[in-house]
This record gives C-alpha cells, structure tokens and sequence, in this order.
C-alpha cells in the first residue's frame, strides 16, 4: 500500500528492549533491521522522519534481575542501556535519539500523560486483596510470587502465569504461593490500583480496527487484533505496588508506580520531546504517519492498548501501520536468553568486523515477516559466499577492475547501444519503482530480492558481452558495455543503502560519487565519460568453513553446558501414595491427534482436535514451546477423558494428554503401541 501524498512527516518508533539483558539476531529480524530499512528509505525520500528509540528501564524482570546479583536497578539498567546503545551504533541502526525511560524528561511525559486521563476521569479505581509479605513490608507483584500451577503441578509457576503449560493465572490462583524476596508465604492484603477500562474502548476499536485496517494492516497483526476483540476485552490494571517505575502521580498513592506496559510506550512520546522542540508536530498533527515497528508479543499492547490510551488522552494521533514480524529460531530452536540460546549482537560484531551488512543481509533475507523462520550458520555462510560474494560482490568488482585494466581507472565513453543494451537499460529503470513499492508495503524481504535481481542483471550482462573477448577486436564495444555496467554499480550504490548501509558507501567511494536520493535512481547517467575511479575495493569476502564452525561449537559448547546442568537437576520425588480407588477413578485412553492449532494471544497453548474412539473432543494443552502444530497431527496419544472440563483462553478444555518430562524441562508424548486401537483403556 502506498503512502497517502498528504503526510508531511513521519513518526516511526522501534520497539524499546528491556535494559536487563543485550541485543540478539531474534530483535534485529523482528524489529530493528525493517524500521531501519524503512527509515533510510523514507530519508533517501527526502521525507520528514523521526526514528525513535530507547530502552525500557522499569518492570519487575530488571528488579529480579537486580535482586539476583546483588545491585541495584539502576546498576542494572545503566549497564545494558549502554551496551545496547553501542551495539545499534556500531551495527548501523540509524536511530535520530536512542532515549532511555529512566531519564527525568520521560517519567515528567508519562506523569502527564497518566494525570490527564486521571483528572478526565478515564480511570477506575478498585480495591482488592493482592499478596504482601510481611517480612519485606510490601506488596509483591505477579513475578516476586511463585508456586504451584493449578493447572499442571509445575512447581515454579508465576503469579501471572505458568511457564510450562501456558496458562494465564491469577496470583490467588497459585498453590503453595511464596515470596520471591522472603521465601515466606505472603498474606492478603487490601491495596488501591487504577485500571483502562478497555471494555469501554471495544467498539471504536472493532471499527478502528477491524473494519478501518482490514487490508492495510499485515494479516498475522489483524489477526491477533480480532481474537482479542471478538474474545471481549476486559479493564486492565495501570498501577502496580513497587518501588522502580514512574510515581503514580496522584495523592494516596505512594509505594505505587505506572505499569511498564503503560509507561513504556509513552516512552516514544518523551524521545521525541528529548529530541526535538517540535516534538508535537510528530505526534499531533493528522499529516504526520506513525508507524510501530514490532515484535508479534507487542502487537496487542501497540494495536489495542497504546492506541486506547492515546484514545482516551485526546490529542494524539493513531498509529497508521503497526507491521509486526514473527519470531526467529536458531538452528531450529527457540531462542532463549535463559539458556544463552542465541546469537548476541554485540559478540556478532567482535567476531565480524566489518561484517555489518552480512548479517543485515541474511537477517533480512530470512525475515520471520509473515511465519516464524530459522537462522542458520550454513545459511549464512552460503548467502555471503553464493549471493553477496559471488553476485553482488563479485558484479562490482569486475566492473571496476576491467575499466581499471582497459581504460585506465576512467569511465570510458558509449556509443551505439544495441537492442539488448536497450532492453537492460529499460529493466534497469524498473527496480527502482519495484523496490519501493515493496518498501511501502513493508515487504522488506521482497525488496531485498528486486535489488539483488539487479546485481544478476548486472552479471549477466557482463558475462554475455564478455569485455574480456571482445577488448582485441572491438574496444569501442567494450567501452559501451563497461560504461553501462558502471551505470548499474551506481544505481546498486542507490538502491542497496536502506539494506546494505556500509556496502553501499563503499560502491560511492570506488565510484567517487555522493549519495544520491532516491528519484536520481532511474537516471542512468551518474558517471560522465572520463570521470576517474578509485581503486577497486572488496565488498564482501568469502566466509570458510572454520569460521562458520567455531560458530556451530559455540552453540555446541552452550547445548552441552545447558544439558550438563539439565542433569544436575534431580528427578522429581514421588507424590504422596493414593489408594487404589483413587487411580480407579480415571479413565485413561488411547487417541489420535487429527487437528492442531495455536492458542490466539499465547506462546504456549496449543488447540488440538482428538479422536479418542468414544468422540471427538477438544484439548488445549500447553506444549506450545516444544511442538509445532504441523508435526503433531496424526500423533497418537494417551488422554484422560473423564477430568472435568475447563475454560482455557475462552475455549473448553475437555481432557489432557499425559506427557513425559525430563529434569530437564524436555516434554515427550505418552504414545501407545501401534496395536493399540483409539479408545483402548489403559489400566
């Protein structure tokens, strides 16, 4: 979809990294990588942009975090905000201001922003008993309480939910509830907290949302959008009890801060005030475009909640695109930060100097934009060595080195162009408009391809009019088909900046051109005959094989270390006897796995449909983080049938599938043998 020609100026935000950790390959595909191609775009344009970002400094997984070594917050947040800053620096995400919400200019923002909406009366405030423990002397949010989940008997389940089979809790809900801080049982105690009434904000959200973005916005971000929707929204808490966080800027509220969902997206707001005086232009004018640039976990805080509150503030603008990726694995596995399960950014650019544009490449290449997709070390390798190498690289550099060796480093003149000159040439005026037209849509992996299809245009050309033949019979000809693919090392110098950044600045220097804006990329005539070049430079170089396994080993290294400490971990004691009367009294069958599906607004939950031999029944099961819904169907599997139905995510659970889990948290189905018809009872 295009851009509407009446926006005078674009907003675009990055989603803001928690500054409890540093930056993995899974955050750069997901979000930083696309903003930054869309920005460099939009400046090439000539358009009015801010691009914003920063860190989120507030939130309980900073204070464990803090609590677990030992330090403060602060401490916390001032090592990994700056880490994180640098690694988006040296890496070429060309941020206009990388904020930070524990600075005094956005807790003053978002003190404002909660107090409008609080005199308008577009709170609600409520009373109710939360968890206190009485040896620290204070209430404990969802993450400081741990216990047993109802659900599934995982022992070290959240206050807000269950890690292991996906289910959404309450605090009360927990068995055997503790105190993170104490160890102790907290009691309950009456607190004061204000909720969004986000009930009330249903209906302008269906008609904003689902009838106004139904074919704008990217089908996985509607979709999530309407679940949310048509499963009925419910007010939702904006203060919490801690000590971290922007005060609740209201009398009677003291040991209260603003909720991290709440304060942090209020933190684009207060970078652009940091930014720029004329920050309301970008904010509050109708002719400016926001856009959002997202994981799939933020899409429901980015499409329903923020616009709510900018909703319910009055003077702000909405978000025009929130173009939200899905999530990279690595090696075929889930990047974990717990398990060190991940390619960190700024050990990336310590074991590739220079090597930026690699990995923008590759990331963009394999960009999770519409399903989850997987990062390789094979993968990369082959796509520096067989793509950037071998046609992007290796088109520029035969270029330049033949006009080095035949015309001594100065762009030769042309004369006759012959029908397939003219066929190029009319191609060549073409990627530009493609190029952009998949930008705009956001199809970043889609653009990338048009610019690389330029490099192969440039190749074939050159390897079909074989200067190298021809130079001894015909040096007139030569100098045509160099002058042209001279042109087209220029043009690639154009539209390869919003992707390859560096790359690209190193095809001007060899050409000794500026930078040129995007409308000079048809143009075509960039270099004058006699116009001097530089010395041929290397784009890319090839990556070997040892390269590439130190990489693997590393990860290797990680998997064993994570294994060793797996099995450590001791088998779980057996439960308190029961009488045979009581193992009597469930009815225990063999089934067939015949639909799957995930749970809409989950990370864990799977929907499956099972034959059981007595009926065709539904089971959510939270198995969501170790199989995909593609590999499970047709599994067979043994479920309880008679255990009471329950509501999971709005839908009735009718059953569970038995599973296997190792110390190591590894799940595996309880599978009967192939003789085993459905609805076999196992006794």
């Amino acid at each position: 979809m295009s851009d509407k020609p009446s926006y005078k100026r674009y907003t675009v935000t990055s989603a803001l990294p928690y500054a409890n950790g540093p930056i993995h390959i899974g955050h750069l595909a997901g979000v930083y990588v696309p903003a930054d191609i869309y920005v460099r775009f939009l400046r090439m344009n000539e358009e009015n942009v801010v691009f914003i970002g920063g860190s989120d400094e507030h939130g309980v997984p900073i204070t464990i975090r803090a609590l677990q070594q030992g330090i403060t917050p602060q401490d916390i947040v001032d090592k990994y905000h700056g880490i994180i800053k640098k690694s988006f620096a040296d890496f070429g995400i060309s941020f206009d201001i990388y904020a930070r919400t524990s600075d005094p200019i956005h807790h003053e923002t978002a003190s404002e922003f909660f107090r409008k909406m609080y005199d308008a009366g577009q709170f609600i405030e409520k009373v109710s008993e939360q968890y206190f423990d009485e040896e620290t002397g204070q209430f404990l949010a969802d993450r400081y309480i741990t216990g047993t989940c109802p659900h599934c008997g995982y022992d070290q389940a959240y206050g807000d939910q269950c890690e292991k089979c996906g289910t959404s809790l309450n605090a009360t809900d927990l068995i055997e509830p503790k105190s993170v801080l104490s160890g102790n049982k907290p009691v309950l105690k009456a607190t004061r907290h204000w909720f969004l009434p986000l009930d009330q904000y249903e209906p302008w959200l269906r008609e904003w949302i689902l009838e106004g973005h139904k074919d704008d916005w990217k089908i996985n971000v509607y979709g999530q959008c309407k679940s949310w929707i048509d499963q009925g929204l419910q007010p939702r808490a904006v203060t919490r009890d801690l000590d971290w966080g922007v005060k609740v800027p209201v009398d009677g509220a003291d040991g209260k801060v603003l909720y991290v969902w709440f304060d942090a997206p209020i933190g684009y707001i207060s970078a652009t005030r940091e930014l720029t005086p004329e920050w309301e232009r970008y904010w509050k004018d109708p002719e400016t475009k926001l856009v959002h640039f997202i994981g799939k976990d933020n899409i429901v805080f980015h499409c329903i909640i923020f616009p709510a509150m900018l909703k319910a503030e009055g003077t702000y603008i909405l978000p025009d695109n929130v173009p939200a990726n899905e999530f990279l694995n690595l090696e075929g596995d889930k990047i974990s930060t717990s398990r060190n399960w991940a390619v960190w950014l700024h050990e990336y650019l310590e074991a590739f100097p220079g090597k930026q544009d690699v990995l923008r490449y590759v990331l963009t290449s394999a960009a999770p934009e519409t399903k989850d997709n997987d990062f390789t070390w094979k993968d990369f390798q082959t796509r520096n060595n067989s793509e950037l190498v071998a046609i992007l690289g290796n088109f520029v550099n035969r270029t330049i080195v033949l006009t080095h060796k035949y015309f001594e480093g100065k762009v030769p003149d042309a004369f006759t162009f012959t029908d397939s000159d003219k066929t190029m040439m009319a191609e060549m005026r073409q990627f530009p408009g493609k190029i952009a037209e998949s930008i705009h849509g956001y199809r970043f992996r889609e653009a990338l391809s048009e610019m690389m299809n330029l490099a192969r245009l440039g190749n074939k050309y050159l390897t079909e009019n074989e200067p190298w033949k021809v130079i001894s019979n015909d040096p007139v000809r030569v100098g045509t088909v160099l002058n042209l693919s001279l042109q087209i090392c220029a043009q690639l110098s154009i539209v390869s900046e919003p992707f390859l950044p560096f790359s690209a600045a190193k095809i001007r220097k060899t050409l000794n051109l500026p930078a040129f804006k995007w409308k000079e990329a048809t143009l075509l005539n960039w270099l004058q005959p006699g116009h001097v070049l530089d010395q041929p430079e290397l784009l890319f170089e090839k990556i070997e094989d040892p390269v590439i396994q130190a990489q693997v080993q590393k990860l290797l290294d990680t998997k064993q270390a994570n294994e060793a400490a797996q099995a450590m971990s001791p088998i779980q004691p057996a439960k308190d006897t029961i009488g045979f009367e009581d193992f009597s009294k469930m009815d225990i069958r063999t089934g067939t796995i015949i639909e799957a599906e995930k749970v809409a607004r989950t990370d864990k939950l799977l929907k499956l449909k099972i034959d059981t031999g007595l009926d065709t029944r539904t089971v959510v099961s939270g198995i969501a983080g170790f199989f995909k819904p593609e590999e499970i169907i047709g599994k067979r599997v043994c479920i309880l049938v008679n255990l009471a139905p329950r509501q999971l995510k709005g839908i009735e659970s009718q059953g569970m599938i038995l599973m296997a889990e190792n110390p190591d948290g590894a799940l595996f189905f309880v599978t009967p043998d192939d003789g085993a018809v459905n609805g076999a009872d196992i006794k």
